[in-house]
């Protein structure tokens, strides 16, 4: 349900809104780039669900599909690019320490909107050659150091062109196991823990998401064949605006043979070894990879200081959330 702060006037009129969201996408891949040692390359908007290419999120969520008669085979529209990036990585001939990033454009039909959500995801998608020393949780954190540096970074220069801009970021990352957060509180959700931790440490990275914590369930889900459940997590800030945990990344270290068999069986998914993707890691014919995907209406949203994602990106809403948008005086684009 969308709730629009009382009170609450975008601080950027909708021509220096477009003017910043050009801004953010030009100057924060730059950083993003440089930062990570990534190159942009072309990604498809859809594949084949046959070579199990596609992301299935948290496995309850419906791709859209369609069929291309001139080729003779249905087409999927892609949730994430997690799995075809590290084949890419593979075919383009990637070496360790470089990688490549992208614009990754979806559509998730069974999303609930909100403030946060929309049925239209957009975000750039990276990943990375790495060697197996670097298959370790010191790497995962000095990556996503280096991912929280070029965000604030990015706002550096917006605020130089906006001064009027008052969003800000606290640039030290708080990390902290799903399975600490659930120990600290074990009355709360997730969420409400994410919320109560995030509110006191501003930029925080939860680290270990997919697989079961003590208390039986996991903090979150996770597709068993892209993330390395020890070796991931989410990259949360404290947006001011709506006081609340904004996730701007999901990303971690990848799995390999032995983590994607484990994970495959304790998800009860091992049909899926049987997937073109799946034989080759398996067989160790794909390379070591960390990835991840970094919400780009999002981070308008949290670099803005926006109360509705609908205010950086067009999309469809219901007539409530039209509604109470109107009522707000909020443009949606």
């Amino acid at each position: 349900m969308t709730v629009i702060p009382e009170g609450y006037v975008s601080a950027l009129s909708l021509y220096d809104t477009q003017k910043a969201i050009g801004l953010i996408k030009n100057v924060f891949q730059v950083k993003l780039c440089a930062a990570l040692h990534l190159k942009r390359v072309t990604a498809p908007l859809f594949v084949d669900p046959a070579t199990g290419l596609n992301d299935d999120l948290n496995g309850v969520e419906r791709p859209v599909g369609f069929d291309i008669p001139a080729v003779g085979i249905d087409g999927q529209v892609v949730h994430s690019l997690a799995k075809w990036k590290r084949l890419a990585l593979k075919e383009y001939g990637f070496y360790v320490g470089n990688g490549l990033v992208t614009d990754m454009n979806a559509i998730r039909r069974d999303e609930e909107p909100d403030n946060l959500h929309s049925v239209y995801v957009d975000q750039w998608d990276w990943e990375k050659v790495i060697d197996r020393e670097s298959r370790n949780i010191g790497f995962l954190r000095e990556t996503v150091r280096r991912i929280v540096s070029a965000i604030c970074g990015t706002l550096d220069e917006l605020q130089w062109q906006l001064p009027d801009l008052p969003t800000d970021l606290c640039r030290d990352v708080t990390f902290i196991s799903a399975q600490e957060l659930e120990d600290m509180w074990p009355g709360l959700t997730p969420r409400e823990r994410e919320q109560r931790f995030t509110r006191e440490h501003k930029t925080v990275f939860i680290e270990g998401i997919g697989g079961k914590l003590k208390g039986g369930a996991p903090h979150d889900g996770r597709a068993p064949d892209y993330d390395d459940w020890a070796l991931n997590g989410d990259l949360l800030f404290w947006h001011e605006t709506l006081s609340c945990a904004l996730e701007i990344s999901s990303m971690g270290i990848r799995v390999d043979p032995k983590s994607l068999a484990s994970q495959l069986k304790e998800s009860g998914c091992e049909r899926r070894r049987e997937l073109p993707f799946h034989k080759m890691l398996l067989a160790g014919e794909l390379p070591l990879t960390i990835g991840g995907g970094i919400g780009q209406s999002r981070l308008c949203m949290l670099l803005l200081s926006k109360a509705h994602i609908g205010e950086v990106q067009s999309s469809l809403w219901d007539e409530e959330t039209r509604e109470r948008c109107r009522e707000a005086g909020v443009v949606l684009l």
